[in-house]
């Protein structure tokens, strides 16, 4: 079984649908941290420098797993020229 295979037997799955759905947002904030480097023009190690960090912390904080901190995330905003907007958004009942 190859992998579009195995992911779309996974997608039958109603647990791990719930999974799924609950991960988005932290998948989500990866890919615009990883935009917003993309922005910046930065690879990860240079964005490690200006936050005064390492590259390995920089690939963790856009690996999606995982909600990083508020401070770091205002850390890298700030090292990539952008500023967090948090904003709470009533869920669908």
């Amino acid at each position: 079984m190859n992998l579009a295979e195995l992911k779309r037997k996974w997608q039958r799955d109603p647990e791990f649908q719930r999974e799924y759905e609950t991960l988005k947002p932290e998948f989500a904030l990866a890919r615009q941290m990883i935009a917003a480097r993309g922005r910046a023009g930065l690879s990860q190690a240079a964005l490690a420098r200006r936050m005064k960090t390492t590259q390995s912390t920089v690939a963790r904080l856009e690996s999606g797993k995982g909600a990083p901190s508020l401070n770091s995330l205002r850390r890298y905003a700030q090292a990539t020229g952008h500023r967090v907007d948090v904003r709470l958004v009533q869920s669908a009942r």
